[in-house]
């Protein structure tokens, strides 16, 4: 069964997060509002959040950091996000897993 936060599109996988910038660390804390819910070392300054976030999915992921694309929520918690590439919403949702 798919998650709720994660589905297909033309392009890919898309997921929908919430974020939490000035963590201590960046991992997965579970789920919040049907989002997949996110800590993140980095501070919600300068677009650095958003940057780690990206950075941190192509890690997760295994893709490269070019098919990791922030759809929505440049200065927002709420945050969508496309993932181009060789991978199923199942290998996702297992790396992703909370």
């Amino acid at each position: 069964m798919t998650p709720i936060w994660l589905k297909h599109t033309a392009a890919g996988i898309e997921l929908s997060l919430y974020c939490q910038p000035g963590a201590k660390l960046t991992k997965v804390v579970g789920t919040h509002d049907g989002h997949l819910k996110v800590s993140l070392q980095a501070p919600a300054l300068e677009n650095k959040a958003n940057a780690a976030l990206l950075l941190w999915l192509s890690k997760q992921l295994r893709v490269p950091q070019k098919q990791v694309h922030l759809i929505s929520g440049q200065a927002s918690r709420h945050k969508r996000v496309e993932i181009w590439g060789p991978i199923s919403a199942e290998q996702v949702a297992i790396a992703l897993k909370p």
